[in-house]
């Protein structure tokens, strides 16, 4: 048997053993759990605000709409939260990361959980913009201070919090910071930054004796918003099976509680691709390059619209 071929037995047995493995949940250990989440005025986000609320933990929320918010907010108090309450911010800013953690730090008196799961696309808002890289400085900065350094921030004020409760940071990342594609320079270029940054992170804090567990999320196509962007940059996505939030919102939850390294939602699709990425690179790169530049003709990235 060649080498392709051993690869190829060897990511089998693996991909059995994935799926017959179910880490431990115990849906009573959250309960008041306090927890932080961001991006939840809609999809994913929202999603694990119910789910946590339903599970009757303490539940800090941010998002920039703060009308959404409040809705939100509202209904967590019907699911059962303990306590639901939002911060109004753009995670962006410093001082509203700062702002987000210390309110935990007031309302909650400590943190258990921060789950960051905020994102921005840049690209989507600059009318006539080229889907290809092209320098622009001004919007690799906007893409890395919502997607990469706020993250950062964020976990940083959080650790001191997280270390006296041997919590648990989840960090929301996409497969885009898993495998590069075309027209995805900002958005992946901060995926894979995550990646590294908080992979090297967890091992800082074994080296330190720290009991705070980093789970890294890896996505596929979920039915948010931003898959609808997508939509309207690639038409055959619109026949690609998309993944239900609430459904992605459980499993990043159950990840997190579980304390698990990595989560791969859907996993078949995310898992499969990844680690076919790294026994043959060449044709998953051949394979996303396939897709021509005039499926791009209807694209935001040229239009300027938004959701």
């Amino acid at each position: 048997m060649g080498t392709l071929g051993w690869s190829f037995f060897l990511l089998l047995a693996v991909l059995v053993g994935y799926i017959w493995y179910e880490p431990a949940f115990d849906p009573e250990s959250l309960r008041g759990a306090r927890v932080v989440v961001t991006g939840c005025s809609s999809g994913i986000g929202e999603q694990m605000a119910y789910h946590y609320a339903g599970f009757g933990a303490r539940v800090l929320i941010t998002a920039r709409r703060e009308g959404r918010l409040k809705e939100v907010v509202a209904k967590m108090k019907d699911l059962g939260a303990q306590e639901a309450i939002y911060v109004a911010g753009d995670m962006g800013k410093p001082e509203d990361c700062e702002r987000t953690i210390q309110t935990a730090k007031e309302k909650f008196g400590g943190l258990d959980y921060l789950v960051l799961n905020h994102a921005g696309l840049s690209t989507l808002k600059k009318k006539n913009k080229s889907p290809f890289w092209d320098g622009d400085m001004d919007i690799l900065h906007a893409e890395a201070t919502v997607n990469y350094i706020s993250y950062i921030q964020l976990a940083s004020l959080a650790l001191p919090l997280l270390h006296k409760t041997n919590g648990s940071l989840v960090i929301v990342g996409s497969l885009a910071g898993k495998i590069a594609t075309p027209f995805a320079t900002y958005y992946a270029g901060s995926k894979y930054a995550l990646d590294g940054f908080f992979t090297s992170l967890r091992q800082e804090l074994v080296m330190q004796d720290i009991n705070v567990s980093i789970t890294y999320c890896v996505l596929g196509l979920i039915d948010t918003d931003l898959p609808a962007n997508f939509n309207k940059m690639f038409n055959f996505t619109a026949k690609l099976q998309r993944a239900p939030p609430s459904d992605c919102a459980m499993a990043i939850i159950r990840g997190g509680a579980a304390r698990q390294r990595e989560i791969y939602y859907p996993w078949g699709g995310p898992w499969v691709a990844t680690k076919l990425s790294r026994i043959v690179p060449q044709l998953l790169e051949s394979l996303t390059r396939s897709l021509p530049p005039k499926l791009l003709e209807k694209s935001p990235l040229f239009t300027g619209e938004e959701n």
